[in-house]
């Protein structure tokens, strides 16, 4: 939204203090905002307000904005902003959230950046949020997803990303307070499908990744990046979401960035895993998380669950937690039975959404 030719600034809280929640706390207090960083590490927090002004531990080498500070105290920072950046891991969403109910308020706009689905219950973040927020905060939920790399959007590079919501009217004022010349938003109503893109992704970059290390080339890639495509559209489908959320920013555009970007820590941790490395030895040597492993896991059982063939996701399931071996998963899945490109339940979706 404009006023007088200027864009419209509010007060912007992030919650997590990784490289994703600074890039984007980077970013709103780039916009004007008044943005406030909450981080749960007092390293984090000290360097980001020290004469450097510098996320050392998770952003190193991204000078921040001087307007932009950083605290511990999570409860500061909800009741000071309108609008909340969420970009806390699936896994810690709900015991971190829970206790702020009673702060939040329906002037809030709680935009969750977060990616993932939850091993033991399978829930995506905006389940888990419904889950443990009052119904009246429902309507003022939004999920952000969609190609963003956090050392390139802290950089200040050209970024397209996409804001899903319920409700259009919130939608819209995110979109609004969110977009800057280098920072484009779009919106959609298709929560579950931007959700699930953005969860699925990672586990497809595993699989390029490990397609790379072992030297399968272009076309392999090319192939995993296709196919998966087409395995992340029918379990979002399956979960009730618009196909074509798949062929946007929050599918093709973010799968494409993670399975090719030499950025993505997911499509890294394949790659090392395909030039012989153990999973342990990669994870315990990384300071950040690569969402995929977790995922990996709930992304195998929710297709079994919703009876969705994947085969890809079912082969990096087996590979990274059943300790097969890859170029053995490659033959296996390559071998299978020959069929039809395009799903019955995808086409079908489809033209349901032609006709409305």
């Amino acid at each position: 939204m404009v006023q007088n030719g200027a864009p419209e600034l509010t007060t912007v809280g992030v919650l997590g203090g990784g490289a994703w929640g600074t890039a984007l706390a980077a970013h709103a207090a780039r916009r004007g905002h008044k943005t406030v960083l909450w981080a749960r590490e007092k390293e984090v927090v000290t360097a980001v307000n020290g004469p450097e002004h510098e996320n050392t531990t998770f952003l190193k080498g991204v000078k921040l904005p001087e307007e932009l500070t950083a605290t511990t105290d999570m409860e500061a920072v909800v009741t000071q902003s309108e609008v909340l950046l969420m970009v806390i891991p699936t896994p810690f969403v709900a015991r971190t959230l829970a206790p702020l109910a009673a702060l939040l308020t329906p002037k809030h706009i709680l935009v969750s950046c977060t990616k993932g689905i939850l091993n033991d219950t399978l829930e995506t973040p905006n389940e888990i949020l419904a889950r443990v927020l009052p119904e009246e905060l429902h309507g003022r939920l939004a999920y952000l997803s969609g190609p963003s790399f956090a050392a390139e959007v802290a950089a200040g590079l050209p970024t397209v990303v996409t804001i899903a919501a319920a409700d259009d009217a919130v939608a819209a004022r995110a979109q609004a307070l969110l977009s800057a010349p280098r920072f484009r938003c779009y919106r959609t109503n298709d929560v579950t499908g931007v959700e699930m893109g953005g969860a699925l992704k990672n586990v497809l970059a595993i699989a390029c990744g490990i397609s790379d290390g072992l030297g399968f080339g272009n076309n392999g890639r090319a192939a995993l990046i296709t196919r998966g495509l087409s395995e992340m559209t029918r379990l979002a489908v399956a979960s009730g979401a618009n196909p074509l959320t798949m062929a946007g920013l929050a599918g093709m555009g973010d799968l494409v960035l993670t399975c090719t970007g030499d950025l993505s820590r997911n499509r890294t941790v394949g790659l090392r895993i395909g030039k012989g490395e153990s999973l342990q030895q990669i994870t315990t040597s990384m300071s950040a998380v690569a969402e995929g492993v977790l995922t990996s896991r709930s992304a195998h059982n929710l297709a079994a669950k919703l009876g969705v063939d994947c085969p890809i996701i079912s082969g990096i399931y087996k590979v990274i937690h059943e300790g097969a071996d890859a170029r053995a998963v490659v033959h296996e899945v390559m071998s299978r039975e020959l069929r039809q490109e395009v799903d019955a339940s995808v086409a079908a979706a489809a033209a349901a959404g032609s006709r409305q």
